[in-house]
């Protein structure tokens, strides 16, 4: 029988636990232990990407979360760059060396946007797509966050 997971989850928090339980999930994703990205027959599924989703926050950014990795196509991001337009998420889009360096860069932006007032954040739902750069034709790793916000 074959079957697609589309989604799991872990909860978490923004702490050195927490970071320790991603890098888990997505060295168990990537190696097909969680066969998000690979079918049953260990079959790498194409037309999918791995989009982080965070959601069910318990306060904000300080308090737990839950962490979903996705299995999505692209017409996933097509809906999300609709809601950018209508004013329901902010993109944010970082580029950089690697891609731990490239999302923690993006996060620190979204976190200094939200001291300074810049964006006022719904804490409803966010979305993460990073690229490594060797999948990129610029060869730098990219971030994108699409931030929920506040009416």
């Amino acid at each position: 029988m074959t079957y697609k997971l589309d989604k799991v989850t872990i909860r978490l928090k923004n702490d050195s636990e927490g970071i320790g339980k991603i890098n888990e999930l997505f060295a168990d994703i990537v190696s097909g232990e969680i066969p998000l990205l690979f079918n049953s027959d260990e079959k790498l599924i194409e037309g999918i990407a791995p989009v982080c989703e965070y959601s069910n926050y318990e306060s904000d950014e300080t308090g737990e979360f839950d962490l979903s990795v996705l299995a999505v196509e692209k017409e996933f991001f097509k809906g999300l760059e609709k809601e950018v337009l209508d004013g329901k998420f902010i993109k944010y889009d970082v580029s950089g060396d690697d891609v731990l360096t490239c999302a923690q860069s993006a996060w620190k932006q979204v976190w200094q946007d939200q001291r300074n007032g810049k964006i006022k954040r719904s804490f409803n739902i966010d979305y993460e797509s990073t690229v490594p750069e060797e999948f990129t034709p610029d060869r730098k790793a990219h971030c994108m966050l699409y931030i929920g916000v506040k009416s």
